[in-house]
């Protein structure tokens, strides 16, 4: 591209901003200035304030990327987006109005990587490592998906009663990654995601973690987007 773009990356649950490793590098090689920072994940409002504060450090405005519980905190910018150009939904949750992860998990059996989850005395959810290894991230090395699992965040299970406000992608052009294999959350429900928000999209056959299995498809994919906002500009 010869225009750079800003790119802001926001990780889900059980990960770290280290999960966006692969997708960095193909998006800094192509000269853009991309920002990944680590989010608490002890509150939606918390993780949403991170958000905002990396976005005023931007030198202009930027296409946002979640993935997974990340989609959560980039819906939840609401309307205020002032810095945003765009949305790009990675196996993420994308919620409307008056929806809750808890509520929306619960229409149907419980996916294998969250099959054991549980909370710890602050009120943290861990997944196990089998769960992790054999299913969130099922198409990675073990070895490698051995590690993101000892350096998962655990998410605080209070965020699963957050109730949605008005979504961010009602304002804003959005993009969406289905992953097909994904055992985290269902194929079929990022599909309607992306259906109801109109979201250009595509689909890769991965696991939850599509930006450590396949992160040229990520990278490739918020290249798109950047590319359609700029070119609007």
């Amino acid at each position: 591209m010869k225009t750079r773009a800003n790119i802001v990356l926001v990780h889900g649950a059980w990960a770290d901003g280290s999960c966006w490793s692969g997708t960095i590098e193909r998006l800094q090689a192509n000269g853009h200035h991309v920002t990944a920072p680590q989010f608490p994940l002890n509150a939606l409002a918390d993780d949403v304030a991170r958000l905002r504060q990396v976005l005023d450090l931007q030198d202009g405005p930027a296409i946002v990327a979640g993935h997974s519980y990340g989609g959560q905190v980039i819906t939840a910018l609401g309307a205020d987006t002032p810095n945003v150009a765009g949305l790009v939904y990675v196996a993420a949750f994308g919620l409307d109005q008056g929806e809750s992860l808890g509520g929306l998990l619960s229409q149907g059996p419980v996916t294998p990587a969250l099959a054991h989850l549980f909370t710890d005395k602050q009120g943290f959810g861990w997944l196990s490592e089998d769960d992790f290894v054999n299913h969130f991230a099922g198409d990675v090395d073990p070895v490698r998906a051995k590690v993101m699992h000892a350096v998962q965040q655990p998410l605080a299970m209070s965020t699963f009663a957050d109730v949605m406000g008005v979504p961010a992608w009602k304002t804003l052009p959005s993009w969406y990654l289905v992953a097909a294999n994904d055992e985290a959350i269902p194929p079929d429900a990022e599909r309607r995601f992306a259906g109801r928000m109109r979201a250009t999209t595509i689909e890769v056959p991965s696991s939850h973690v599509p930006m450590v299995s396949r992160p040229g498809d990520v990278a490739q994919l918020i290249e798109t987007a950047a590319e359609a906002v700029l070119a609007k500009s």
